[in-house]
């Protein structure tokens, strides 16, 4: 074992193997079983293979298509949220301007939101969403003078609340990606800039934006997945699985209604298969123009 250990071939298996097996038992081995059960009509204590039914059923069902819609828009516009405002609080944060204990306790509030079950939050959101007068949104409306909104009844206000619940939720998460990100930045490049007259704007949009690039790039595939695999906050928010129009359906929500609540796995395991394609497929996209599958040569 000691001689396995420091063997300069096989160690570095060794210490992968954990990884290589948790892997293996609770991401493929379920990922093929899935891929089997989306060709397989499934029933109590028996299946029958219906090769690409489910597929074809899929491709032209409406309502999975107005759920892929929903997660879509939902992922685009939480992106366009979520990277560029914590950027922005990371820089403030990362400045030398304030107090350090006025930037500790600002950070450790923004990440707060991240520690809270997604339950409670939902709860708490649908509360302030409401469509009663004295709902708080409607409440700050009235201050302004216009008159309470039925919030999650209309498909564009019933998405602002979603998107300010995933803004509150995960703002403080991205910005300790970035404050990581701006920390690693040598500070000799700040000073070089600023003897050549450069100043902070021009500072952060041509040193600080894009040596944060791998950062940005590891957030935007976290959110791509994060987007397209939304589910308990419009279930939260709505109160179930079901909303006016399926405004609030997303495609988690669709393969949970057909698989758990109609009890077609089948079908169900189409609908999984087909969004984890969609999800790799956005993320290899978006990972291979950002350059980061591209060999650095070492001269």
């Amino acid at each position: 074992m000691r001689r396995l250990l420091y063997s300069q071939r096989l160690a570095p298996y060794l210490f992968i193997l954990p990884f290589v097996a948790t892997l293996a038992l609770f991401w493929i081995i379920p990922v093929a079983r899935s891929v089997v059960m989306s060709t397989q009509e499934v029933l109590y204590g028996q299946t029958t293979s219906v090769g690409l039914d489910n597929y074809a059923r899929l491709w032209n069902d409406s309502v999975f298509w107005t759920a892929m819609f929903n997660s879509a828009r939902y992922m685009v516009l939480s992106l366009a949220l979520l990277i560029p405002i914590p950027m922005l609080l990371a820089a403030v944060v990362n400045s030398r301007i304030g107090s350090p204990r006025v930037k500790a306790f600002f950070k450790a509030s923004l990440f707060v939101p991240a520690l809270t079950s997604v339950v409670v939050a939902g709860l708490v959101f649908r509360l302030m969403f409401s469509e009663s007068e004295n709902a708080v949104m409607n409440q700050v409306l009235q201050l302004v003078g216009l008159g309470p909104v039925r919030w999650l009844r209309e498909d564009l206000t019933g998405l602002v609340a979603l998107l300010a619940l995933a803004v509150w939720r995960w703002t403080g998460v991205n910005t300790m990606y970035f404050i990581a990100g701006m920390q690693s930045i040598p500070e000799e490049y700040y000073e070089a800039a600023s003897l050549d007259g450069a100043n902070k704007r021009q500072q952060f949009l041509r040193i600080t934006v894009p040596n944060l690039r791998p950062t940005i790039v590891y957030v935007t595939t976290i959110s791509v997945y994060g987007g397209l695999a939304m589910f308990l906050e419009s279930f939260m928010l709505y109160g179930g699985n079901a909303s006016p129009n399926n405004q609030g359906l997303t495609v988690v929500g669709y393969l949970y209604r057909r698989g758990i609540e109609q009890n077609d796995l089948g079908f169900a395991s189409a609908v999984g298969i087909v969004l984890l394609v969609v999800v790799m497929a956005i993320n290899i996209t978006q990972l291979t123009l950002s350059g980061t599958f591209r060999k650095e040569h070492v001269r």
